[in-house]
């Protein structure tokens, strides 16, 4: 507790301490923490004490430090979610559901279910009322044009026209109205507007004959069309949303670094380290043996070459030392902090498909080319080995004792319903001593594995995607699929991480690199 002057503290050996005295007496900050500011709040004031009040600029250090504290923690926030809607190329908008058996969704079941068996009541009086139809029916059509498009006027009229509300209050009055038939129409129309993957579902209400089960039905599929709508506009827009989200994610990252201008410091360790990896020259016997060391990435022309390496080139090193890294506690790029989380699955998921490549090549060296020109031979292996090796990266010894029984059972039942002879057990021993030294990061065969899949990535920055797909290295067939697709979304994540800071990392490069160096210093886009 803080008081506002000695007298204060004197005074209290002659006064005994109440409850409402302590609560007078404590520091108020309600007026700004955690929301608060000095700015959106000039004029207002805090009681320290009985007697005094001070404004938030004479507070003491340790208060304006967590002030401060707090709100870069906000503005980190904000911008950490524009940036997640940014790079996320699956980004998809699903309806919440409440937890399943939960209070909320029983209660929510239940008053559902109240709604559709009072309007089936009322669709079984005689004569029929048709209040809560005419209801659904309202909604039905607002929904229906929601669907639409700007440019699909003649439907958009024609669908007013036919479901005009005043039309079929005329008719209810006279009992006339036909909720088959007026349901008809309405699935013509959903059928005309659903996506193709909503076909099968619009169909199924063809054959719903209760009018309240089948108004019901056509509720659900519309909901589940209008959240296909806002998918495929998000899809649409989120080309320009990255467009502009350059510019806003630059601004905002430029107002942290106002506050913190060391704030970089270890973009300029990270980019420095790639630098000296590419000016660094090697010989045979200096060649890395792990995958957290990968400074021959980019050839040995690079490291040979008396001239310094160009702004790009660092930069694509520095971005291929993340992706091959093992990640730890150390500390990490600033620039790329937002998607440390991302980048670590990436080279989990990296490292998964090395083991997996690796093991299947060690198969097929012992299992001939009969089994492996069998694809459902091949796909039966990959997935039980893929299966076996989930968690190689936290037991790695223990994953590969399983993995190497399994697998050479597999063989053996290959070969014996192909009526090919049976491995010895010699050769069988050899199989399994080979596939569990894959767990060794010395391993000949992972060795190799590592080097072609670096040189996929290498290709994929240097010459794009689609180049390096179509001269894909031999040996990694296996994992085609989920190396492209690894590939695609590393790409993507770079490409974007360098539009926004390439400013910063020319500024430093600027330093890194000799200032004698004819080249440009500007970061080339991939």
């Amino acid at each position: 507790m803080l008081r506002s002057n000695p007298s204060d503290a004197k005074s209290e050996t002659q006064e005994p301490e109440t409850p409402r005295k302590r609560e007078e007496e404590e520091i108020c900050l309600d007026d700004h923490f955690p929301g608060g500011t000095e700015d959106s709040n000039p004029g207002s004031s805090c009681m320290i004490g009985k007697h005094s009040t001070t404004k938030p600029h004479s507070w003491p250090p340790r208060f304006r430090i967590l002030i401060y504290l707090t709100q870069t923690a906000n503005d980190n926030s904000k911008l950490s979610t524009v940036h997640d809607t940014t790079v996320k190329e699956d980004l998809y908008m699903e309806k919440k559901e409440l937890p399943p058996d939960s209070h909320d969704s029983r209660f929510v079941e239940r008053m559902y279910n109240a709604y559709w068996d009072h309007l089936k009541e009322q669709l079984s009086c005689t004569p029929p009322d048709f209040t809560c139809a005419l209801e659904l029916i309202t909604n039905v059509k607002e929904i229906l044009l929601s669907l639409l498009l700007p440019h699909q006027d003649r439907l958009r009229n024609e669908i007013k026209e036919s479901l005009d509300l005043n039309v079929f209050k005329q008719e209810t009055e006279q009992g006339a109205l036909d909720v088959v038939h007026l349901s008809t129409y309405i699935i013509n129309l959903m059928g005309l507007l659903c996506a193709p993957v909503r076909d099968e579902a619009v169909k199924q209400l063809e054959s719903i004959e209760d009018p309240a089960e089948l108004l019901r039905g056509i509720f659900h599929v519309l909901s589940l069309m209008k959240m296909d709508m806002v998918n495929d506009s998000v899809k649409y827009l989120h080309p320009y949303w990255q467009e502009h989200a350059v510019e806003h994610e630059r601004a905002k990252f430029q107002k942290l670094l106002d506050k913190q201008p060391d704030f970089l410091i270890y973009t300029k360790i990270w980019l420095t380290d790639a630098a000296r990896d590419l000016t660094t020259p090697y010989t045979s016997s200096d060649v890395p043996r792990s995958s957290t060391s990968i400074s021959w990435s980019f050839s040995d022309q690079e490291a040979e070459n008396s001239e310094p390496p160009s702004l790009t080139m660092v930069l694509y090193q520095a971005y291929l030392n993340l992706l091959l890294k093992d990640f730890g506690n150390e500390e990490f790029p600033e620039t790329l902090l937002m998607d440390r989380i991302r980048l670590q699955k990436m080279s989990f998921k990296l490292k998964h498909l090395t083991v997996l490549a690796s093991v299947l090549l060690v198969a097929r060296s012992f299992s001939g080319s009969v089994l492996f020109r069998s694809p459902e031979f091949v796909e039966k292996l990959r997935c039980t080995t893929k299966n076996l090796t989930q968690e190689f990266n936290t037991k790695p010894e223990e994953t590969m004792l399983r993995v190497s029984e399994q697998v050479s059972q597999e063989i053996y039942q290959g070969l014996k319903d192909k009526g090919l002879t049976a491995l010895s057990n010699e050769r069988k021993a050899s199989l399994v001593s080979q596939l569990q030294n894959i767990a060794k990061k010395e391993n000949c065969i992972r060795i190799i594995t590592e080097q072609r899949i670096r040189l996929f990535f290498k290709c994929c920055l240097v010459r794009g995607m689609r180049e390096s797909l179509l001269d894909f290295p031999g040996g990694l067939l296996f994992i085609e699929g989920e190396l492209a697709e690894l590939g695609w979304k590393f790409v993507s994540l770079i490409h974007y991480n360098q539009h926004v800071f390439s400013p910063y990392y020319a500024e430093i490069l600027k330093d890194i690199i000799s200032p004698t160096q004819p080249n440009k210093t500007e970061v080339e886009p991939i």
